[in-house]
């Protein structure tokens, strides 16, 4: 069977997610570590029969919180980064000096990058950045800006219940904290696989790795006071 004939545009990307999965795996890495940090420290001093469900809702509102924050501020970045973007295309596209246009493209070149970047590729582009018609007077949001930190928001938030949720199910409290910690190390396994096989890395390794620094990092946390 011959496979369909598929027309694309030159110049044109394949949409992206508006999450990529290193954003993905932090923010549930994070969730994960504001949770077992909080489940840890008060644990021990709850008790009584509602100790789980007041576990539960501590742990959710303290990930609520915070996710709330984290996707605010993921905005703020989004928007600093794309305007210190749009500057540079606005300087180049009003600059009347060729030679000044490319040394302000080579000035923002990340440094890796700059031995395979020769001044007559950057003079393409320069000249194809001034010759644009399209370029707004200042940078604004997008609709995926917004779409992404709603992602964020909600994995923060989701990740809260594997941490918390054994606390409603199991009524002993040790044996219920033991099940939210083996659920931790098991998610933050599944998120450095995820993540090893995304930078092209082992998965196994990088799972057991992010597990490794979970915990050393929850241990950091809970004796400075997290």
């Amino acid at each position: 069977m011959r496979a369909p004939n598929v027309q694309t545009v030159p110049g044109e990307r394949a949409r992206k997610p508006v999450l990529d999965t290193v954003d993905r795996v932090s923010e549930m890495c994070f969730g994960l570590f504001m949770a077992l940090t909080f489940v840890g420290t008060v644990s021990a001093a709850t008790g009584g029969d509602a100790a789980g469900h007041k576990m539960l809702y501590t742990a959710l509102g303290c990930n609520l919180a915070w996710g709330l924050a984290d996707a605010v501020m993921y905005l703020v970045r989004t928007i600093a980064d794309r305007a210190r973007r749009h500057a540079l295309a606005l300087a180049v596209h009003r600059e009347r000096d060729a030679a000044a246009g490319v040394r302000a493209l080579r000035e923002r070149l990340p440094a890796a990058l700059d031995p395979f970047f020769a001044d007559a590729d950057l003079e393409a582009i320069r000249t194809r950045i001034a010759a644009s018609a399209s370029l707004p007077e200042r940078a604004r949001f997008e609709r995926d800006d917004f779409l992404a930190a709603l992602g964020i928001f909600i994995i923060i938030v989701l990740s809260t219940f594997p941490v918390a949720a054994p606390f409603v199910l199991i009524a002993h409290v040790p044996t219920a904290l033991l099940v939210s910690r083996v659920l931790t190390l098991a998610m933050l396994f599944v998120c450095g696989f995820a993540l090893g096989g995304y930078a092209g890395w082992s998965g196994w390794k990088a799972g057991l790795s992010m597990t490794t620094l979970g915990v050393l990092l929850t241990m950091a946390i809970i004796a400075l006071g997290g």
